[in-house]
């Protein structure tokens, strides 16, 4: 049985494009023919996500940094793991296409950032490799496109945009946290090179690329994976 592939799109920030830029990757390869298909994390529809939910609402604290790397990790990774059983690991295994928005990537850059020192973050992100990829038996990535945006720009593409899960304007505990975003883009950056992900840079200074222009680049970088 050969297995599929399995592309993500991730950033340092919100509002950096993620969604668009897997849906017009996804959308490209369907009308090439490619047996595709796109997902998103978190699952906010799935019943597993229902954690990740209270976590983001502020029921555990109302700032990240009061629930712990690894508890709001395990939070996530069940998440992905259900998500995989039931929605798309058959048809991964089967040799289909996967385009994801955020993935086991999205708790490398949003929650190492809350360790103190280098020597933690290096100890967690290897218990979080070891956690979804080895014991929860996660796929590894074959390709990670980063779309890098300037957190200033980034802010101010979100100030109107509404709670991804509620739908209201109230933003979720890390999107409301500026200081926490500029540390998770800063950390972000380590992150690309720590395990070569392929960079996309989103604007030059203050102007923001065309959603086009950065489509072509994505796919420019993924299409030898597929």
């Amino acid at each position: 049985m050969k297995k599929g592939k399995l592309i993500i799109v991730e950033s340092g920030t919100d509002g950096s494009g993620k969604a668009t830029q897997a849906q017009k990757l996804y959308d490209k390869l369907i009308l090439q023919g490619k047996n595709v298909r796109k997902i998103t994390f978190p699952n906010y529809n799935s019943p597993a996500c229902t954690p990740v939910k209270m976590y983001l609402s502020g029921e555990f604290g109302e700032k990240a940094e009061d629930v712990n790397a690894y508890a709001a990790s395990t939070f996530y990774a069940i998440d992905r793991f259900a998500s995989f059983k039931t929605e798309w690991g058959e048809f991964y295994n089967n040799g289909g296409i996967i385009i994801s928005d955020r993935y086991v990537t999205s708790n490398m850059v949003h929650q190492a950032v809350k360790m103190t020192n280098s020597n933690e973050r290096e100890a967690y992100l290897d218990w979080l490799y070891d956690l979804e990829y080895n014991k929860y038996g996660l796929p590894i990535p074959d390709c990670v496109v980063f779309l890098d945006i300037s957190p200033d720009i980034s802010e101010k593409l979100m100030k109107d945009r509404a709670n991804k899960f509620t739908g209201e304007q109230e933003k979720d505990i890390h999107e409301s946290d500026k200081e926490y975003l500029v540390n998770c883009y800063n950390n972000s950056l380590d992150i690309v090179n720590k395990y070569g992900w392929k960079r996309i840079r989103c604007n030059k200074g203050e102007i923001l690329r065309s959603i086009e222009d950065i489509s072509e680049e994505v796919y420019g970088l993924i299409k030898e994976y597929i």
